[in-house]
């Protein structure tokens, strides 16, 4: 259940009224889905935490209440529940519009497909700017090409009335300006992460490595290429197991991805830890991370987790995450869709090919530097004084 109740006329949210302190903060409305923590909820979380240190106050509109209001850190924000029916319900936008006049917010600032929607038509109703902030291209959100390109559709008519545009890449950026989209409504502000204090030293690992990956399970993971890369690593007798963090998508997905760890022989190297508030926990107890997406990333946070983390990273040449990693420095860098390649990336490190204690060091101190939290929360408040002329 929401923290929230579900509103009749006009949202209601339950969180702790604002102390006199927070007042002069001016307020915005994050529109969000909701039914998921993974990673652009994680920078919605984050974003309402830290942008109060810049003048901002947020709160929380979830269109499809679920896990982010259970799972988020920033709970000193207040959350409302606005639940549509479908994408098209558009008689939402209405409420919103009520909400944002009662609370007296300044930006609306979507998040999805769906929550761009109900800002345009808020935004039309109260006069109040909108912001949209691109976390994935939309065209390659997942495998159902329908449904893409319903999203995309959706997102096209909405968008173009936003007064400014939030990319969490560079690719994403010029992915927007491929549709159409001015530079002068595009900002790129990377994801960020909170440091993680006192990371402690580890060794290199001997023996028996743990390799890791964190999602969302879906198709658009790649996580039957992992599967693959695994079965070839250990045939040629390299001590390896999964440790695999996160929920699967749908019951159908996890039962098909069993199917082939079965059929790879697998059962016995893998932990399946499920979803986790407490990432940097898993982190620790991985020797490398592998993200084999796909296709369909902005900038994969569990990326900048792991380098904040000090755990050395394997990730696939998708959007945006070669603006984090350079391969063989920072990171490795395998192709996506190969499984031969992502093995053979793997095993430069296993192997000592690659420097296992340099590559975690440059980590470090490539997030310290440009991907942290109050980076992120700081770009984005760069858009909004822009948006408020403050």
């Amino acid at each position: 259940m929401s923290e929230a109740a579900i509103p009749t006329e006009a949202p209601q949210a339950t969180s702790p009224a604002k102390s006199e302190a927070t007042t002069s903060l001016a307020k915005i409305v994050h529109v969000i889905n909701g039914e998921h923590y993974s990673g652009a909820e994680r920078v919605q979380d984050l974003l309402g935490k830290c942008l109060p240190q810049f003048g901002y106050d947020a709160s929380f509109v979830c269109v499809k209440p679920g896990k982010f209001a259970e799972a988020r850190a920033a709970d000193q924000c207040p959350l409302f529940d606005l639940p549509m029916r479908h994408r098209f319900d558009l008689w939402q936008a209405k409420k919103l519009a009520d909400l944002v006049k009662a609370e007296q917010f300044e930006v609306i600032h979507a998040h999805t497909p769906r929550t761009a929607m109900l800002a345009m038509g808020a935004s039309y109703l109260t006069r109040v700017p909108f912001v949209y902030h691109v976390h994935s291209p939309t065209s390659r959100d997942s495998t159902r090409e329908w449904q893409n390109w319903v999203n995309q559709k959706i997102e096209q008519t909405a968008i173009a009335n936003a007064s400014q545009l939030v990319c969490v890449s560079n690719s994403l950026a010029g992915h927007m300006r491929g549709l159409g989209v001015s530079d002068n409504r595009l900002a790129v502000v990377h994801n960020g992460v909170p440091q993680v204090a006192n990371v402690p030293e580890r060794e290199l690992p001997s023996g028996a490595w743990t390799l890791g990956t964190v999602a969302l399970f879906r198709p658009r993971k790649g996580l039957e290429v992992l599967l693959d890369a695994m079965a070839d690593l250990r045939e040629r007798g390299h001590l390896i197991r999964l440790r695999a963090v996160g929920p699967f998508e749908t019951p159908e997905y996890e039962a098909t991805i069993h199917e082939r760890v079965r059929q790879l022989k697998l059962e016995d190297a893998i932990d399946w830890i499920g979803f986790t508030r407490d990432v940097n926990a898993q982190f620790s107890q991985m020797d490398l991370f592998v993200l084999p997406s796909l296709f369909g990333e902005g900038l994969p946070m569990v990326v900048l987790e792991s380098m904040a983390a000090g755990t050395p990273v394997v990730a696939t040449d998708v959007e945006g995450v070669t603006e984090a990693i350079t391969d063989g420095e920072s990171g490795i860098i395998a192709r996506p869709n190969d499984a031969g390649h992502l093995a053979q990336r793997i095993e430069a490190v296993l192997t000592g090919r690659e420097d296992w204690r340099k590559i975690r060091t440059s980590a470090l101190a490539r997030h310290a530097e440009s991907f942290s939290d109050v980076a992120m929360a700081r770009g984005v408040a760069g858009v909004y004084d822009q948006i408020l002329q403050k």
